[in-house]
């Protein structure tokens, strides 16, 4: 690194939130990465870049530098010429790789001393108590001046009759379940700061996402005809990056690829396609919920954004 100089930052005693393990803010599915609990209170002395203690007008701080957060800095820096992304962890385990992406890695917060004009909040709920005191956090990092966007998800709206459902859906009332409250209680402190909100539909990719839970299991206690709604995980990124550009105040934004499709057809696709080592066999379920079938035209429109991957099928007759 240049030259260096060492700041203090508190790493609070938090604990992780029990929440169902089927339960990710970007998806209904569960991740294959391996989560660690946050330490206990202490100080932490950390070497950082000079760089790193002096953010300009186009620099970007993502707190939270995980899949999401990792393509939304590859693709700030392709559109952002010179800045400097940061990123914000529970833990120092992956630093390392974070520097050999560029990513000026920090541990917990670095408090209000250190603003910047651009954050995005990508962490995941279930490892803090209290998300949206984290979320606060974040938005008192943001000096007011590009854009503040936390990453959410569509989980939130109210249906489940795979009925129709836009930016402008009702939401489940707070109170109903606790697992939502969580998100919409951080939504509204992000849209009390003017931040934006951006609910993703189920995030995927190749080895990560529904499809690869369905094929794992095999056998799923499931309906087949329950609607999915998805978004490949470079157009989640590229999708967030192009709100951050545009300085919007106070929105809420939908991220999906605008092609539902049922369970069955999905894992159809799957099997057809040739492309994996394992087949998916059957959903055996015959009642429960249904889904919700996603169109974010809206946010298409304001934007100014389309999506690389317009559709599962498309994703599976690419490359991967």
């Amino acid at each position: 690194m240049m030259g260096t100089a060492c700041f203090t930052l508190t790493n609070a005693l938090l604990k992780p939130l029990h929440l169902s393990p089927n339960f990710s803010k970007h998806s209904n599915f569960p991740s294959k990465v391996k989560l660690t609990s946050f330490s206990t209170s202490k100080t932490t002395h950390l070497q950082v870049s000079q760089d790193a203690l002096t953010p300009t007008q186009h620099d970007l701080l993502i707190v939270g530098p995980g899949v999401l957060g990792r393509l939304v800095a590859q693709k700030w820096r392709e559109e952002i010429l010179g800045c400097q992304v940061y990123g914000q962890t529970m833990t120092t385990d992956h630093h390392n790789e974070l520097i050999q992406m560029g990513i000026n890695p920090s541990l917990k917060w670095t408090e209000a001393t250190h603003k910047f004009s651009n954050v995005i909040y990508c962490a995941p709920p279930y490892r803090t108590p209290d998300y949206a005191g984290n979320v606060r956090l974040a938005a008192l990092s943001w000096n007011g001046e590009g854009s503040f966007l936390f990453t959410s998800s569509s989980a939130p709206y109210d249906c489940n009759d795979n009925g129709p459902c836009d930016e402008d859906s009702p939401v489940v009332p707070i109170g109903r379940r606790a697992r939502i409250d969580v998100l919409l209680n951080a939504e509204n402190v992000v849209l009390e700061f003017g931040g934006c909100v951006l609910r993703l539909a189920g995030l995927y990719k190749a080895d990560r996402g529904a499809h690869n839970f369905y094929l794992e299991k095999g056998i799923v206690d499931g309906r087949p005809d329950h609607i999915l709604n998805l978004i490949h995980y470079e157009d989640a990124a590229s999708l967030s990056v192009a709100i951050l550009k545009k300085k919007f105040r106070g929105h809420i934004f939908l991220g999906c690829d605008d092609n539902p499709l049922s369970r069955q057809e999905m894992m159809d696709l799957v099997n057809k396609s040739g492309k994996f080592s394992k087949k998916f066999d059957k959903f055996t379920g015959t009642d429960g919920p249904l889904g919700k079938r996603l169109n974010n035209t809206r946010t298409r429109q304001e934007v100014g954004w389309e999506p690389k991957y317009p559709s599962f099928a498309r994703f599976l007759e690419s490359n991967m």
